[in-house]
C-alpha cells in the first residue's frame, strides 16, 4: 500500500497506480460529496478512465458524512482490493482520514437528537459538565473549541466514557505511536518554497473552470461540513452579495496556504512516511515515488 501524498496528488497517484496495478483511494474529506468538483480538485472523467477511484461521491453536500462513515467504506475497499491482489494507492490531504484507514482508530457512538439537544445548550455549561466528570479534559481537549466540547460531552453521556479514559485505551495509544496500523510504503511530496504562487495559480484556474458558478449552484445544498469546504466557504459570501470576488478569492487563496500548513504539520509528526522533494516535472515526481516503492519492496521480498 502506498500512503499520502501531498501537492500534485491526482497525477502521482494515478502513474504509480498504473505502475504497480492499483487502484486509488482518494483521502478527501471534501470529494466525497456529489457535485463537489472543481472546488476538491476531484479526478476528471479522464483521469477515472486510467485506473479506477474509490470514495468519490459518497454522499449529498447536504449531509453529513463523518470520519466513521469513511472508514467503514474504506474498510470495504481494502477487503475487495485485497482478495482481487490489487495495491491500494492511498492519496489525499485529510490526515484524520488517512489515518482512519490505515490505522486502528475507533470512532465513538453519535446520536442525532441528543446532538441537536446539545447544541441548545449553553457552550459553558457543557464545558463544566465535562470537567465535572474528567478533571483532565483539558489535555485530551480543546475547552476553546465549542464543537469539540459538544462531541466530548455526547460521547460522555452516550458511553459514559470520559476523554481521559479513552486516551489511555491501548488502541489510542497505539493510534498515538503511530503503531498497528496496515504495512505500508508512505511517501510525501513537499510542496517547497513556490507553494504559494502554486495555490494562487490553482484557484484561479478554478475560477477560469467555472468554481463560483458551481458554488452558486450548491449554495441552498451545502450542510454543516461540506460549507466549511475552502473555496465553497468563501465563495458562499460572493455568491450571497457579502463579499466582492476579489475579496473571496484572497479570502480562499489565504485559507488554502494555512490548510496546507496544517496539513503538512499533521503529516510531519508520521515516522511512517519518506518525504521527497519537490519537482516540478510530474515525471520526475512518479519516478523518485516510485523508485521510492520499488526499494521498499526489494527490500521487504
Amino acid at each position: 500500500m502506498l500512503g499520502p501524498t501531498a501537492s500534485g496528488k491526482s497525477e502521482l497517484a494515478v502513474s504509480l497506480a498504473e505502475a504497480t496495478g492499483g487502484e486509488v483511494l482518494s483521502v478527501d474529506s471534501m470529494q466525497v460529496y456529489r457535485g463537489m468538483d472543481i472546488g476538491t480538485a476531484k479526478p476528471d472523467a479522464a483521469m477515472r478512465a486510467r485506473v479506477p477511484h474509490h470514495l468519490l461521491d459518497l454522499a449529498d453536500p447536504r449531509d453529513v458524512f463523518s470520519v466513521a462513515d469513511f472508514q467503514r467504506e474504506g474498510a470495504a475497499v481494502f477487503s475487495r482490493l485485497a482478495q482481487e491482489r490489487a495495491t491500494p494507492v492511498v492519496a489525499g490531504g485529510s490526515g484524520l482520514h488517512f489515518r482512519s484507514l490505515v490505522d486502528p482508530m475507533r470512532f465513538p457512538p453519535t446520536d442525532d437528537e441528543l446532538r441537536a439537544k446539545l447544541e441548545e445548550s449553553d457552550p459553558d455549561v457543557l464545558r463544566a459538565e465535562l470537567l465535572d466528570a474528567d478533571p483532565s479534559a483539558a489535555q485530551h481537549v480543546d475547552l476553546a473549541n465549542a464543537r469539540r466540547v459538544l462531541r466530548a460531552v455526547e460521547v460522555l453521556r452516550l458511553t459514559g466514557v470520559s476523554p481521559s479514559q479513552r486516551a489511555a485505551a491501548p488502541a489510542a495509544a497505539a493510534v498515538r505511536a503511530y503503531e498497528g496500523g496496515k504495512a505500508m510504503v508512505a511517501v510525501g511530496l513537499d510542496p517547497g518554497a513556490g507553494l504559494a504562487g502554486r495555490v494562487e495559480q490553482r484557484f484561479d484556474r478554478m475560477l477560469g473552470e467555472g468554481l463560483l458558478s458551481e458554488v452558486a449552484g450548491l449554495a441552498d445544498r451545502l450542510g454543516p461540513t461540506a460549507r466549511q469546504a475552502v473555496g465553497y466557504q468563501q465563495l458562499l459570501a460572493v455568491v450571497r452579495g457579502e463579499a466582492s470576488l476579489d475579496a473571496g478569492r484572497q479570502a480562499a487563496i489565504s485559507a488554502s496556504l494555512a490548510l496546507a500548513k496544517r496539513q503538512r504539520t499533521f503529516f510531519r509528526r508520521d515516522p511512517r512516511i519518506r518525504w521527497l522533494p519537490w519537482s516540478d516535472d510530474p515525471a520526475e515526481r512518479c519516478r523518485v515515488a516510485l523508485s521510492v516503492v520499488e526499494e521498499a519492496r526489494a527490500w521487504s521480498s
